[in-house]
């Protein structure tokens, strides 16, 4: 069966970050996004204590400026960038420009001179009425020709209306979506990363998206050796390739490229030689019985992947003594569709971002030589970001994210299906805003780069624009991944936007002959969205087909990456229906989230969430439920409460609006964790799989410490799960606690 060799990382990777440069804004540079405002000044995003007369004396935001990653001098002068607007934070109900009030021993020094002559008064006023009627009629031909030569004022929508949204994303069309992937995957031959980044940039730009721009990262990038990695049976000599195949010439030049591409990216590299022995998973459970009869100081493991991350799996091999890993999937594991099971595979044991910055005993004992070969480089990594400014709110942001083809890794489609399907949305979305209209908040397109390695190119970007991101990302569509199968559509999101997916499910339902009931979750997911989940808090959403059978075996075999052979989409979506799905099904969630006046998030469901995560055997919760209950009444109050103007639109109040919506962008951050296991979230509100219903942080270190005499390890994970809830139910009554202040001071 197809192994891949690893192991342990007992070296670390040194490297020199050289991932972006910043510059103030008076040096602006072609790459910079004026939609990202400056970092440091961080007005963008209004705290709870929200001073509006302070927002009367604010100045223009300074911004942000990544190097271009083509380099180019365009040559603009000061004046050249005057119809490109800085992004300011959504007017204030008083205005920017309030009329101030005048003092009142203010005396005017100007005294209005006495007319010499009711003539020369008649004179001037004459001269004033034909200079007036001129200018009257000079101002309605300029109005005319200008009117006729340029398309109106964009306005926002004003509506609520899903037959609005309904109009825009009629024109998504599955032939268009099938032409585009076909154009990508042609692509995909290209061993320049650069070159597919610009042909994305290329077909958004004559879209009409507005600023596209290729964000470059220098990045430590693990790559296959010179020759591939081999296992070596010390007894009797005989060499064998990852795919089982043995070590001779015709073999090389069979899988030349597969074979080369069977590795572990980021494992350390050298020859073990020790004995080999299975550990099945490599649970906890697994480990605990293997040591009991084995010493494996230094032993290779035979891993099965699946049931649990694959970073956690090999920390407790770490912690067991073990020197080295074979992985390999198990046959029985696959669903009946599939057959990889002879297949080799790439897997990344990079947690995220570029690494350069930051059980059966065997019946015998078998010892083998394994040659891990790699080659560490420093390689461009290029993002293709594209924005569309809101009207009302262009500092609030919902990112929308796809990948695009990496050089150096398997030549897959699931990237050219994930990149069609977000650039038929912009199509769709452009043909509207030619006509005039635009969303309320800003919409920022991302194909990110490096996804293969560890979402490099993701944690780059999110890393460079940090501060700004915290405050002002609303929520991340994920579109890594959305052809997996075709049996059942499966969708993932927080649980604050679980309420709106079932809303788009059920009526896409009415649409369609045929519709089963869909589970929304909140489990891990594979890809780019981690950044922003992890390390901001921002409310996630992604769409996915997957097979039925798929579902049903252990999670995390996805964490292997097969050549392009092993999945072949249009065998799967011969007509692009499932496609054209996902991408209605995405736009719709994306246009609602972006134009609705109160951001449709559901504060009531992360209680439950947390409620129903308690659920289970695990010892001393009795603190946890207390603390839980409190959330709940807090999230009700605030629910019933304050969610007033998402119905009621004689109660959006702007300043109020305003409030409410920085309240309800912010709700996940509470459950951001700082010490997880290694592959765990850290935001505890996602189950580590579907089979998991209480919180996999407490699950964890509940088996980690089922046979020790110390629960320390338990203890340390209840400190942070209560810790989250407290400020979860901390932050709701302070929310409270604001609304009624700023209403008293305006009675």
């Amino acid at each position: 069966m197809g192994e891949n060799e690893t192991s342990l990382p007992n070296t670390s990777l040194q490297g020199k970050k050289m991932a972006y440069q910043k510059v103030s804004a008076d040096q602006r540079a072609p790459g910079h996004s004026q939609y990202l405002d400056n970092d440091d000044l961080q007005a963008t995003a209004l705290d709870l204590e929200w001073d509006m007369e302070k927002e009367l004396e604010e100045p223009g935001f300074d911004q942000f400026q990544v190097e271009s990653a083509e380099n180019q001098n365009l040559g603009h002068s000061e004046t050249a960038d005057l119809h490109l607007d800085s992004i300011q934070p959504a007017t204030s109900p008083k205005g920017r420009f309030q009329r101030l009030q005048e003092e009142p021993d203010f005396v005017t020094h100007y005294s209005r001179s006495v007319p010499k002559s009711n003539r020369c008064s008649f004179c001037y006023l004459l001269k004033l009425l034909c200079t007036a009627i001129i200018l009257f009629i000079f101002g309605i031909l300029i109005g005319y020709y200008t009117r006729k030569n340029c398309p109106s004022a964009a306005t926002s929508s004003a509506t609520v209306d899903p037959q609005f949204y309904q109009e825009i994303l009629k024109t998504i069309q599955a032939e268009d979506i099938k032409k585009s992937f076909r154009n990508l995957v042609q692509l995909y031959k290209s061993e320049d990363d650069m070159e597919i980044s610009k042909k994305v940039k290329t077909h958004w730009i004559s879209l009409g998206l507005e600023d596209v721009q290729l964000v470059n990262y220098s990045v430590l990038l693990n790559l296959p050796g010179p020759s591939p990695s081999t296992v070596t049976l010390s007894s009797s000599g005989q060499c064998f390739h990852p795919n089982g195949q043995p070590c001779n010439k015709e073999a090389r030049k069979a899988g030349s490229q597969d074979l080369l591409y069977s590795y572990a990216a980021y494992s350390a590299k050298g020859t073990l030689e020790a004995g080999v022995i299975d550990v099945s998973y490599g649970t906890a459970d697994d480990l605990k019985r293997i040591k009991k009869m084995k010493n494996t100081t230094n032993q290779i493991a035979l891993l099965k992947l699946g049931k649990l991350p694959l970073l956690y799996k090999i920390s407790l091999l770490e912690k067991a003594g073990f020197g080295g890993v074979l992985l390999y999937i198990d046959p029985c594991d696959l669903p009946k569709t599939a057959d990889l099971s002879y297949d080799t595979f790439m897997v990344s044991l990079n947690p995220g971002g570029d690494p350069s910055t930051p059980g059966y005993p065997s019946v015998e004992i078998r010892m083998v030589s394994m040659q891990v070969q790699t080659v560490t480089k420093f390689k461009t990594v290029t993002n293709v970001v594209g924005y569309l400014k809101g009207f009302t709110s262009p500092d609030r942001y919902i990112i929308v994210g796809s990948h695009h083809h990496t050089a150096y890794t398997y030549n897959g489609q699931e990237w050219a299906s994930s990149t069609a399907i977000i650039t038929a949305f912009i199509r769709a979305l452009m043909l509207r805003v030619k006509r005039g209209w635009r969303p309320d908040r800003t919409i920022v397109f991302c194909s990110w780069g490096g996804t293969a390695f560890g979402n490099i190119g993701s944690y780059e970007w999110g890393e460079d624009f940090k501060k700004v991101l915290q405050k002002n990302v609303v929520a991340y569509i994920s579109i890594h991944s959305p052809i997996r199968g075709n049996s059942s559509l499966h969708p993932i999101a927080s649980p604050s936007l679980q309420q709106l997916i079932r809303e788009k499910n059920n009526f896409n339902c009415t649409r369609r002959a045929q519709c089963t009931e869909t589970n929304v979750s909140s489990v891990q997911i594979k890809g780019d969205a981690d950044y922003f989940i992890n390390h901001l808090g921002v409310p996630t959403v992604e769409f996915a087909y997957e097979d039925s059978k798929a579902l049903e075996g252990p999670s995390f075999l996805s964490e292997a990456l097969f050549p392009k052979h092993a999945t072949n989409i249009e065998e799967m979506d011969p007509f692009f229906n499932l496609h054209e799905t996902i991408t209605k099904l995405s736009g719709e969630v994306i246009l609602q989230i972006a134009n609705e006046p109160v951001l449709p998030f559901n504060a009531l469901d992360i209680a439950l969430e947390v409620q129903n995560n308690l659920r289970g055997d695990q010892p001393s919760t009795h603190q946890l439920l207390a603390m839980a209950s409190r959330l709940r009444e807090s999230a009700e109050l605030f629910q019933s409460d304050e969610m007033r103007p998402a119905n009621d639109p004689k109660e959006r109040v702007p300043v109020r609006v305003r409030m409410l919506n920085d309240i309800l962008q912010d709700m996940e951050k509470s459950f951001l964790v700082k010490k997880v296991p290694p592959g765990f979230y850290r935001n505890i509100l996602y189950h580590v799989d579907e089979k998991t219903r209480q919180f996999s942080l407490l699950v964890e270190a509940w088996e980690h410490c089922k046979p020790l005499a110390s629960n320390e390890t338990f203890q340390e994970a209840l400190s942070e799960v209560l810790n989250s809830i407290n400020s979860a139910q901390v932050y709701f009554k302070a929310g409270l606690d604001v609304f009624e202040s700023v209403l008293v001071e305006k009675n």
